[in-house]
């Protein structure tokens, strides 16, 4: 019996889970599903990710305002992909930011991603028709940018590790309460999606770049928060042997001439023992494992994703 396109069956609403991670430092996580968060500065927000639709945003924003209602100064994009971004609208921000390699995406690609990633998470896209358009960040950046939060809240330092999920992803750190919002960069205890993702870039040099933060409070993309030095690697060090051992399998079959079905059940049987339990495990490996097969191709860009091009790739690899 086939299995259900991608997320197309998960109907469940998940738990979330309102967190006060330092002063005026916060997260918003939910089973899995994209987390988000914000970090108060003296008279205004900066607010990390923006959710699928603005209705759907407005279930965090509504537990944000019950701690405060300073306003919304900044919105900070990780990257572009649309269960991340399209609910900005909501947020009133003065200015929306995201790194300059995000926003190219967002041109080249952004309208195919909306249509994919609705095709495969609808759950996602609470009332779709709030959402007014792409996403365009209004400032950008190459490396890195400062935001400085006045009085005694320090600062966050958004910067550009390397390429990983994708070409343009940003982290946030909070030097005064420690605290590293990493986005897709990394995920605690939850299964990574790489289709569009630069793997031996994310596993070497970028994920050292991330853990070189010494974080003690990491919010990745998706699952729960990791709270002390020791959990905050951990989560760095499972998002990186999951990528090391769909480079190890995947490239072991392509060395060997073999065919990329078999790429995928080869890495799909290494990882289920430990990983096959995470939240979106499932939806996310065939569209893994293409993208890297891809690389060990030559193709370094990766390809866009169309709702025809999903379909097509689960169906000659998860049915």
């Amino acid at each position: 019996m086939a299995k259900p396109f991608a997320s197309s069956a998960d109907t469940v609403a998940k738990k979330e889970t309102f967190e006060e991670l330092a002063e005026g430092v916060y997260a918003f996580t939910a089973e899995g599903d994209p987390n988000v968060g914000a970090i108060e500065g003296e008279d205004f927000l900066v607010c990390f990710e923006a959710r699928a639709t603005p209705v759907a945003a407005q279930d965090w924003l509504e537990q944000l305002r019950r701690r405060t209602d300073k306003p919304i100064k900044f919105l900070v994009l990780t990257h572009y992909h649309a269960v991340r971004v399209l609910g900005a609208s909501a947020f009133q921000a003065e200015a929306i930011i995201a790194s300059g390699a995000t926003r190219k995406l967002i041109q080249e690609r952004g309208k195919q991603d909306w249509d994919s990633e609705f095709g495969r998470m609808p759950r996602l896209f609470k009332q779709p028709e709030s959402i007014p358009g792409l996403t365009w960040p209004d400032l950008t950046f190459d490396d890195r940018l400062s935001i400085e939060l006045g009085g005694s809240r320090g600062s966050i330092e958004l910067r550009f590790c390397g390429r990983g999920h994708t070409a343009g992803d940003i982290v946030a750190w909070h030097d005064k309460s420690r605290t590293l919002f990493a986005g897709d960069l990394v995920e605690a205890q939850a299964a990574l999606y790489t289709g569009d993702a630069f793997h031996k870039d994310w596993a070497s040099a970028t994920l050292d770049n991330v853990k070189s933060f010494r974080a003690e409070n990491l919010i990745g993309g998706r699952g729960a928060v990791a709270v002390g030095t020791a959990a905050c690697d951990a989560a760095i060090e499972q998002t990186r042997e999951f990528l090391k051992v769909m480079i190890e399998r995947v490239g072991a079959v392509h060395r060997q001439k073999g065919t990329l079905k078999q790429a995928f059940e080869q890495t799909h049987r290494e990882l289920a023992p430990k990983f096959g339990h995470w939240p979106i495990f499932e939806h996310c490996l065939p569209f893994n494992v293409q993208r890297l097969w891809d690389e060990f191709d030559g193709i370094d860009w990766p390809r866009i994703w169309t709702m025809e091009r999903d379909r097509e790739v689960w169906a000659q690899l998860q049915d």
